[in-house]
């Protein structure tokens, strides 16, 4: 039996099979000591079990929801256009009608209101809302000899300049309605308001009709009365308020000086030596930009109209806890002017007839629209010098320019009366980004407040 079974596992087919379990065997042991192995190197006790789990990309944070609000005019005598845009799409949300030819735009502190006056001696008030369509625009009708030419937004009132009755108007109420008229003296011309939104009083600026120097009147909040009038340089033309509602600025165009405000008191600010009020700049300075993050001023200087107008920057530090050490005189509970206040840090050449400034939020850069050349230029406000200069095609000639902060990029927009399109210029890059058709020729544009 024994000698049967070795003669039989020396057949071929016995050897085949010999084989075949030695096949068998080897690749179990080799599948074991693979796995051993791996346990060996997961760690003791461990199970080596792949996972497969997915990745997902991460992209730039989402934009906030921020709007730009501009204004357009189509034109023979027809209403008005209101588009919003959105900032993080670059698209139109909303267009609805105004009232005939609006000329000018303003929104309430908060940018949840807007408010145009309109040719056919109207103002149109809207809630900018994604959901706004022409039926939610109110229409109010205005005295037919007002020819009002601006508009500021306090929490408690509205209130309008009025050019053609020497007379600046208060409006109240959901559907705003003339509550009372306050006389400016005769012979000036009311022409715009520098304020901010609750602070205790505005200045109504006017012209002197005879070409002197022009004043402003002071408009106390909380009485809605005028307190106080004030002379200032010739031919003012506009004015800005700092946030703290402490300092008033105004632009007078035809000495090419910039007057102070001390809103405290009242009166034209005492500024602090070498430092002289009103403050001399560049010719013919038309609009200005406050830079809060630096205390400084940026004033658009519109020059001659042929050759390059220029930007001042001035110093606008008040005391405070920080500056005590430099100033010994400094009270922070009673803010005066610290030492610098006043003083032109740079004049720095911009474009051919600049028309407005809007400055970042962040304080970085100055952008100024110049008319003449169709450009828009640059002004680091560190370095104090043009970084770029942009071509702007699309907005021929353009006088309107307003900006919103944003990460990864900001947004500056521009309007220009011979164009039915607004340049949308990115602020990391300084390039063009798009244009916006607008159904009309370009007049304003207005942006909230990041």
């Amino acid at each position: 039996m024994h000698l049967g079974r070795i003669a039989a596992e020396g057949t071929p087919q016995a050897q085949s099979h010999r084989r075949s379990r030695w096949s068998r065997i080897k690749s179990f042991s080799v599948f074991t000591l693979a796995m051993a192995s791996l346990g060996f190197v997961a760690g003791c006790g461990n199970t080596y079990r792949p996972v497969v789990s997915s990745i997902n990309p991460v992209g730039p944070a989402a934009q906030p929801q921020k709007f730009a609000i501009v204004i357009s005019d189509p034109g023979s005598n027809l209403p008005g256009l209101v588009t919003i845009v959105d900032f993080s799409g670059d698209t139109v949300l909303v267009t609805a009608n105004t009232g005939v030819s609006p000329y000018f735009l303003m929104l309430n502190a908060s940018g949840t209101t807007g408010y145009t006056l309109n040719q056919d001696h109207t103002m149109t008030s809207f809630d900018i809302s994604t959901s706004l369509q022409t039926r939610d625009m109110v229409q109010t009708t205005l005295f037919t000899n007002a020819n009002p030419n601006s508009i500021f937004s306090d929490s408690t009132a509205l209130f309008l300049t009025e050019a053609g009755r020497n007379a600046v108007a208060q409006f109240g109420g959901t559907t705003p309605a003339l509550v009372q008229e306050l006389s400016v003296d005769p012979g000036y011309t009311p022409v715009y308001i520098a304020g901010y939104s609750g602070s205790p009083r505005a200045y109504v600026i006017s012209q002197n009709a005879s070409g002197g120097a022009g004043q402003v009147a002071a408009i106390e909040m909380s009485s809605k009365t005028i307190s106080t009038r004030i002379p200032v340089g010739t031919n003012p033309v506009y004015g800005v308020m700092t946030a703290d509602g402490k300092r008033a600025f105004i632009m007078n165009k035809g000495d090419n000086t910039v007057s102070v405000i001390n809103a405290q008191t009242n009166q034209m600010d005492a500024v602090p030596a070498p430092a002289v009020n009103p403050i001399p700049v560049g010719i013919a300075p038309i609009w200005a930009d406050i830079a809060a993050t630096r205390n400084e001023l940026v004033v658009a200087n519109e020059g001659d109209g042929t050759s390059k107008g220029s930007v001042s920057i001035i110093n606008i530090p008040l005391c405070s806890a920080i500056a005590l050490p430099g100033n010994p005189n400094c009270d922070p509970n009673n803010p005066i002017d610290a030492n610098g206040f006043g003083q032109v840090l740079a004049t720095v050449p911009v474009g051919v007839d600049p028309q407005m400034v809007a400055v970042l939020q962040d304080g970085s850069r100055a952008y100024i629209v110049n008319r003449a050349d169709s450009t828009v230029s640059v002004v680091n406000l560190t370095t104090n010098t043009v970084t770029a200069t942009i071509p702007v095609p699309a907005t021929p000639h353009p006088n309107f320019i307003s900006a919103i902060n944003g990460t990864p990029t900001g947004k500056v927009y521009v309007t220009s009366p011979e164009s039915d399109h607004m340049t949308i210029i990115r602020t990391d890059t300084d390039i063009v980004e798009t244009t916006i058709p607008l159904q009309g020729k370009g007049v304003m544009v207005r942006t909230q407040l990041p």
